[in-house]
């Protein structure tokens, strides 16, 4: 329900006052009645009064002064006025009444609708004025408020009328610049993109809808990329009488763009390398295979010497194959953080052996010169050994692969403190500068000179500095330039240092201790990889073993209690058939209890290895398995 309007009528005459107030009441209003001027500002000041009625002569203040009060109060200044006169009054006494802040004017005779007509005049004037005012204020407060710019410009001088305060931030100067030289946004546009937008606001007012998009200048001399939209306001006319334009800041938009743009490029360069890597060791593999089953091989001492290469062969590039599938599996496992090192503590000279032992062929194979120097003392860490031997070893592959023959290459340890660094030094083809910030990241591969194509798939330092940072270390490059070699210094803290000889290696098995014998024990291999199960069946035959094969393990458990092996090889990933169920029914079976079980499988992950545990495997392989891992699981 609408609370009716509170009008104050202030007349010192009886008569005349309540004639007024009969009017009103009868047009709706509620009204109040004052019969001087005194208890007119009282009433007033209490509050709710949205009209006031306001004779001219009153006994006490004189009805201008009563006015000029109230719109000099804050509280009361919206409070409207018309003022009436018992008598004809001139120009003069009029003027006199509206300067003194009235909002209008009545002298008498004042008719009952002339004075309904003008109240009602004066309260919807007030309540567009109020209405004006609450939009105005949500309009600042929008404006004020956003991140973006908005502007207002007239049409069609183009005069800046408004701007919103986050002209400052985004442009970068002060709102107060545009008041002293209007123009001055426009001199702040890139100058390769200021033509562009100049022609856009040319355009004005034939075409003022735009949607673009330039870079600003800052102060600093940096650049912010800004989307610039216009819009037409219209009058009841349908004629554009102004424009806004709202300018927001994309330059982080503009930045992701570029990384993904880049991380695309690079996405589709590693794609066509994996193929290129992944297609050269298949060549020398199917030819070696072809030279192995040619029948005009022959059997004497050349044939014999054939077949050790063409066995090396296969062997090298299995082995290049598997490093390649180990990175790719190693990124994703750090990726999504399933990668866990075993911690021990570790001897630094152990690792860089480790190392020189695998990057070992590929150094001698392209003649380069190894030079090695180390403190005499001992230099403990804390870390996982596989994975620091991992990083240090491609460290030196990638060095001997980047390095023309007959290079050098150096890997210098110096203790700082608490921290050891390991240089590896060479005089290859060099980084340039502006690959040096993007080589650890993932697929990328420095530039090399136009008569090298790319090696690798571009994810090994990006591992490597992964693996060091798990361990709390980092890797950096340095390089003079193009064809003057790099310098990766590896930095890892110490957990401490000792004298040489003062601590011995820990007891176990001394490397290159022959394995134990296999007794003759007996092996059932079960695989639906045939070819790679009769190789594995051979390889142990030759060991000692008594090796039986399967593809079909659909009576599995049957089998094995007809044939009672010591050790049973099973494929997880059999077609149709669940491993790991296979390997719970194995183990079930009391007869078959103590048959040990491995897991030959081309899943390696740590939660691959868990369930295998679970589901009763003695031991877990990954293909292809080394010959010193499938021994020492198959002896337990």
């Amino acid at each position: 329900m609408t609370t009716p309007t509170l009008i104050l009528n202030v007349d010192d005459n009886d008569g005349a006052r309540y004639a007024k107030t009969r009017i009103l009441q009868s047009a709706g209003f509620t009204v109040v009645e004052a019969s001087n001027g005194t208890d007119a500002l009282a009433v007033v000041k209490r509050g709710g009064v949205a009209l006031v009625l306001l004779d001219v002569k009153l006994p006490d203040i004189n009805g201008i002064e009563v006015c000029r009060r109230i719109k000099a109060d804050p509280d009361s200044a919206m409070v409207l006025v018309l003022q009436t006169s018992a008598a004809l009054t001139g120009r003069a006494d009029k003027i006199r009444g509206l300067e003194g802040g009235a909002d209008n004017y009545l002298a008498a005779p004042i008719e009952a609708d002339e004075l309904v007509a003008n109240v009602n005049a004066l309260l919807r004037m007030r309540q567009t004025q109020s209405a004006l005012r609450d939009s105005e204020e949500r309009f600042r407060q929008l404006t004020d408020n956003i991140e973006d710019v908005f502007w207002m410009f007239s049409v069609p001088a183009r005069a800046l009328e408004y701007v919103s305060p986050a002209y400052a931030t985004i442009w970068g100067r002060p709102v107060e610049t545009l008041e002293r030289e209007p123009g001055s946004w426009m001199a702040a546009v890139h100058p390769d993109d200021r033509a562009y937008v100049a022609s856009l606001w040319d355009a004005l007012p034939s075409t003022p809808h735009y949607d673009a998009e330039f870079r600003v200048t800052m102060p600093d001399g940096s650049l912010r990329w800004v989307r610039d939209r216009m819009f037409a306001v219209r009058d009841t006319r349908d004629e554009v009488y102004r424009v806004a334009r709202v300018t927001s800041d994309i330059t982080r938009r503009k930045e992701m763009e570029a990384l993904l743009r880049a991380a695309d490029a690079n996405k589709n360069e590693f794609l066509a390398t994996l193929a290129h890597e992944l297609r050269n060791p298949l060549s020398p593999i199917r030819n070696a295979a072809a030279l192995l089953g040619a029948s005009s091989m022959g059997t004497g001492a050349d044939a014999v010497e054939r077949q050790a290469r063409a066995r090396d062969v296969i062997t090298r590039q299995v082995d290049h194959l598997a490093h390649l599938v180990d990175d790719l599996l190693d990124v994703a496992r750090i990726s999504e953080g399933k990668i866990v090192l075993r911690q021990e503590e570790v001897e630094l000279k152990g690792v860089i052996a480790q190392a020189v032992e695998t990057a070992g062929p590929l150094i001698a194979a392209r003649g380069h010169k190894l030079d090695v120097v180390q403190p005499d003392c001992q230099i403990w860490l804390m870390g996982d050994p596989v994975r620091l031997a991992q990083s240090m070893g491609n460290l030196l592959h990638n060095a001997a692969k980047f390095t023309p023959k007959g290079g050098r290459i150096k890997v210098e340890v110096t203790l700082d403190g608490e921290i050891v660094r390991i240089a590896v030094q060479d005089n290859g083809i060099g980084i340039a500068e502006d690959s040096l910030s993007r080589i650890f990241g993932m697929f990328a591969q420095a530039a090399v000179p136009p008569d090298r194509a790319p090696e690798g798939l571009g994810i090994g330092l990006s591992l490597v500095s992964r693996l060091l940072e798990m361990h709390g270390g980092r890797l950096s490059a340095t390089s003079p330039g193009i064809g003057l070699g790099s310098t990766f210094v590896v930095e890892l803290p110490v957990l401490r240092t000792a004298l040489a000889g003062q601590e011995t290696a820990a007891a176990g098995t001394v490397p290159g201790q022959p394995a134990a014998a296999s007794g003759g024990r007996k092996v059932l291999l079960v695989d639906d990889n045939v070819d790679a199960m009769e190789m594995m069946a051979f390889l142990l035959a030759e060991m000692g073993y008594e090796a039986h094969t399967t593809a079909d393990a659909g009576d599995l458990v049957q089998m094995a209690l007809s044939l009672r092996p010591d050790v049973i090889v099973l494929d997880i990933g059999l077609p149709g058939v669940d491993g790991y169920e296979l390997a719970r029914r194995l183990k079930g079976n009391p007869q078959l209890a103590s048959t040990r079980l491995v897991a030959h499988t081309g899943y390696g992950s740590p939660e691959d290895r868990r369930k295998a545990q679970d589901a009763g495997f003695d031991a877990h392989l990954v293909k292809p398995a080394e010959l010193e891992d499938l021994e020492k699981a198959l002896q337990g």
